[in-house]
């Protein structure tokens, strides 16, 4: 671990924004008992530049709260005691570069943060297919009395591709709903032992299509890497249990959208609970907007009101 001051320059897309006070307030000179301080504060390359140079050399924590990747690289090249690099959000792919891979310095996230609201959504999402609730909206709508069979998730499969922090709080919902519950991660031997868990696969293709085959509802909350882009692609869709529902709270890129949207088209797939697209917004255009067997958010379902402060909280439990 990192035990020394930490002189944390703050790169924003918004330096106002106040959520991040929690960080201002930790590193407000003296009453922060030598924790460490803010010795600057950058939205832009101009800005970053103007900084003094004393300053920058004297930087060894990144604070990132939505910058651009750009900015970042430029960071990395200006200061160049930087031990520690730090994402107000779970996923770090905006910011990534080759400069930021081949660093030295440690990075970290806001994991966990989010994990909550999104196991939530993820069992909402198996409960609006499982029930059909479009069905009941539709014959609301035209007054229609029709009774129908729903499934029931008690005894389903959730397969859970990407078992992190967000996976394992939907397995332990699911759990609790009486689900079966599957796992694909890149070492399972860390989840020997876990009672969230019923199996556990590596992360080969082989299993990947072995997970699809046997799973009612697919989870995905891996995190976006070049590994993992269209990691579900029309292979992996054409191995999907007759029925099944995806459900993506990872990144829109790891599922291929040409081979997902063929897959609902055809009935192949019941349905999709999506947060997350390839291109966001969502383009007008996009055949996702008009098929009825997809839940569609506006990759929101992490945003409660309080999750960007709770997240710069995270960054100041790391610094104490």
């Amino acid at each position: 671990p990192i035990v020394r001051k930490a002189n944390v320059l703050v790169l924003a897309k918004d330096v106002k924004d106040p959520n991040n006070q929690p960080v201002y307030d930790l590193l407000a000179g003296d009453t922060n008992s030598g924790k460490g301080s803010i010795i600057g504060t950058s939205s832009d390359v101009g800005s970053l530049s103007s900084l003094p140079s004393s300053d920058l050399e004297s930087a060894n924590v990144l604070f990132c709260s939505y910058p651009d990747a750009e900015l970042v690289k430029e960071a990395l090249k200006l200061c160049p005691n930087v031990e520690w690099v730090h994402c107000r959000s779970a996923g770090v792919e905006h910011v990534m570069s080759e400069e930021l891979t081949r660093h030295r310095c440690r990075l970290t996230n806001a994991k966990g943060c989010f994990s909550s609201t999104l196991a939530e959504y993820t069992l909402t999402s198996i409960g609006y297919f499982a029930k059909d609730f479009p069905r009941l909206n539709r014959q609301k709508k035209d007054k229609n009395w029709e009774k129908y069979s729903v499934r029931e998730i008690s005894k389903s499969t959730l397969g859970i591709i990407g078992y992190g922090d967000i996976g394992k709080a939907s397995a332990k919902l699911a759990k609790a709903y009486g689900m079966n519950v599957l796992a694909l991660r890149r070492n399972p031997s860390l989840s020997s032992g876990d009672p969230l868990v019923d199996v556990c696969y590596d992360n080969s293709k082989e299993s990947l299509n072995k997970l699809m085959s046997e799973s009612d509802y697919v989870l995905v909350a891996a995190p976006l890497t070049p590994a993992t882009v269209d990691l579900v692609d029309a292979e992996a869709l054409s191995h999907a249990k007759q029925d099944c529902v995806i459900i993506n709270v990872g990144r829109g890129p790891i599922i291929n959208e040409g081979a997902l949207i063929e897959s609902l088209k055809s009935k192949k797939l019941r349905g999709a609970a999506l947060d997350v697209f390839t291109v966001e917004p969502l383009p007008v255009e996009n055949d996702m907007w008009a098929l009825d067997n997809v839940l569609l958010s506006p990759h929101n379902m992490d945003q409660t009101e309080t999750f960007m402060r709770e997240a710069a909280e995270s960054f100041c439990g790391l610094v104490e």
